[in-house]
């Protein structure tokens, strides 16, 4: 595809010195100089990634990879192009971000990347530079957002300007009327089918381009999880009896923001009683000597990349119980040998008949899924126990390229503790290799 042709926003003949656009183009060129992006992660990130021989991912190969997986999802599934409102996604598809999280409830950014044509991005206000870095994005439209805190009881009237310019893109580049949209109101359901443009799912391109990782794409998840294991490492240092769970927690949070990082999507730390059952998020409880002290770390570090993973200490320096000790074994055991089950060639359905399963007074409380996907964040598929399969459970195969977490909660029904690990694994073209390295606490083993 010749993008040359298109990106009304690149500057085609210079301008007079001193006019607003000379100074407008300018502004830019310095903004987009000064981008996160460009300017990298800074010396601690490099300097932790370097001693870990970790190389750096070649960007514009990796970026030139996911458009790839992206048109050829689009080409398999005959639609003319994709329309992307999750900033995940548009992060996939033109590794730019914008206040990432505000958006994610606020959709005033998104992207159509066509089957046969350009990448357009609708950006939020005065934006233009936030992608210029990417090398992808052939076009920059100031975003028509219609949720209501912009259009009030006008939505409708916006809508149709939104549509038009949709359609103007479809009518333009699109071989047929069909788009995939991965979230949409139904309003623009509706404004699209006004214009006869019909909307399949978006999540399902998404969702299957993203499955399986480039060589790149690897280098940069590795490089995520050492700053999140090295983040994970002060967490650790400041796990002292009487400290909050809460403060405990911002350890984490300064240590991948200090890296480059992104942000954390879920707040699962708890401590002691509050570990049994598990999903109780981190509060203001003080932390006890003897206690233990389990988290997720559900992590977007550094390239967008989530490092999820868990681990369960013991605070402090007393003697952990039999009983700890027992929940932990059961634990560790679980994840060895459901880490051992992943290979290439085998069915979903194959891989949870035969994983370990909690022992009975821990199966009530047993964790949601055995595995699930991991990339950009948590990614499909997600595997549930064998007696939580159902007739709408989707089957599959593992793949080389493919990168699955792999889970175990135990803490006994009506107990006062329990025990979190999980690990992140890569599937190789002859097994798997565990991309997660912090050591297990010894003291529990």
């Amino acid at each position: 595809m010749d993008t040359q042709r298109f990106g009304r926003h690149r500057k085609i003949m210079p301008f007079e010195p001193g006019s607003i656009e000379a100074l407008r183009e300018a502004s830019r060129e310095k903004a987009a100089s000064l981008n996160q992006h460009v300017l990298g992660y800074g010396a601690t990130a490099e300097a932790e990634w370097a001693a870990a021989g970790i190389a750096a991912p070649n960007l514009p190969v990796m970026r030139k990879y996911r458009l790839d997986r992206i048109r050829a999802e689009l080409k398999r599934r005959d639609y003319a192009g994709a329309l992307l409102y999750d900033p995940v996604n548009i992060r996939y598809a033109t590794d730019s971000t914008n206040m990432q999280l505000w958006v994610a409830h606020n959709p005033t950014r998104h992207c159509f990347v066509a089957t046969e044509g350009p990448v357009v991005l609708f950006d939020y206000f005065s934006c233009e530079h936030l992608s210029d870095h990417s090398g992808v994005v052939d076009e920059v439209r100031p975003a028509v957002s219609w949720m209501y805190l912009y259009s009030g009881e006008l939505t409708d009237e916006k809508v149709r300007r939104w549509g038009a310019g949709i359609a103007e893109l479809v009518a333009e580049f699109g071989g047929n009327r069909r788009i995939a949209v991965d979230h949409i109101n139904p309003e623009g359901v509706e404004e699209l089918a006004r214009r006869r443009i019909s909307v399949g799912n978006g999540e399902a391109v998404m969702e299957n381009a993203r499955l399986i990782k480039s060589s790149d794409e690897i280098l940069a998840m590795r490089r995520s999880i050492v700053a999140c294991e090295a983040a994970m490492g002060e967490m650790e240092a400041a796990l002292k009896p009487g400290i909050s769970e809460n403060e405990l927690w911002a350890e984490l949070h300064r240590g991948n923001i200090a890296r480059g990082g992104e942000w954390i999507e879920t707040r699962l730390l708890s401590s002691g009683p509050r570990t049994n059952p598990w999903f109780q998020e981190c509060s203001a409880r003080v932390i006890e000597n003897g206690d233990l002290v389990a988290f997720d770390t559900d992590l977007i570090g550094p390239y967008g990349f989530c490092a999820d993973l868990s681990r369960t200490w013991l605070c402090g320096d007393k003697q952990p119980s039999n009983e700890q000790r027992d929940l932990f074994r059961i634990a560790t055991d679980q994840i060895a040998h459901n880490t051992d089950l992943m290979r290439p060639g085998t069915s979903f359905r194959d891989l949870v008949e035969r994983s370990a399963v909690p022992p009975g007074d821990c199966f009530p409380t047993r964790y949601g899924v055995l595995y699930h996907g991991v990339g950009l964040a948590d990614e499909y598929p997600t595997l549930p126990h064998a007696s939580d399969w159902t007739a709408d459970t989707p089957d599959g195969v593992l793949e080389p390229g493919m990168v699955l977490c792999v889970e175990s909660y135990i803490g006994r029904l009506g107990g006062r503790e329990g025990v979190k690990i999980e690990e992140q694994i890569l599937i190789t073209g002859t097994g798997n290799e565990k991309l997660s390295a912090y050591p297990l606490d010894e003291r529990l083993l």
